[in-house]
């Protein structure tokens, strides 16, 4: 997992490197709160009805994500997600972190994360 400034690229330059990089990038936008941001990615991720909004859905639908670049042979993803200070803050944000991490390391290159502190 990556995480840089908001200053250091925009979203569209981030958005670049990915499409020259020949991946896919999906744009998960700031949240404030650990719910909040569960169901950004829910949303994202379209996450299948009987997942619950929740740490353990995440997991499974990154993981599912990761699945179908491999078994699929879809476009590996990167995910930019828009992390505001007050989101940072909280201590669910570690946490959250960990789980992007872990997806990233059963992905190996099928998926990755950037976090854009705003």
């Amino acid at each position: 997992m990556k995480i840089f400034a908001a200053d250091t690229w925009t979203i569209e330059e981030l958005r670049d490197q990915i499409d020259d990089a020949g991946r896919r990038a999906v744009l998960i936008p700031a949240a404030d709160t650990q719910q909040a941001v569960l169901e950004t990615f829910a949303q994202a991720l379209d996450f299948p009805e009987d997942y619950g909004v929740d740490l353990d859905a995440l997991h499974d639908a990154l993981h599912d994500v990761a699945d179908s670049v491999t078994d699929e042979g879809e476009t590996p993803v990167t995910f930019i997600w828009e992390v505001p200070a007050t989101f940072r803050a909280d201590r669910s944000f570690g946490v959250t972190c960990e789980t992007l991490q872990d997806a990233e390391s059963y992905a190996g290159t099928n998926l990755a994360v950037i976090a854009v502190c705003l």
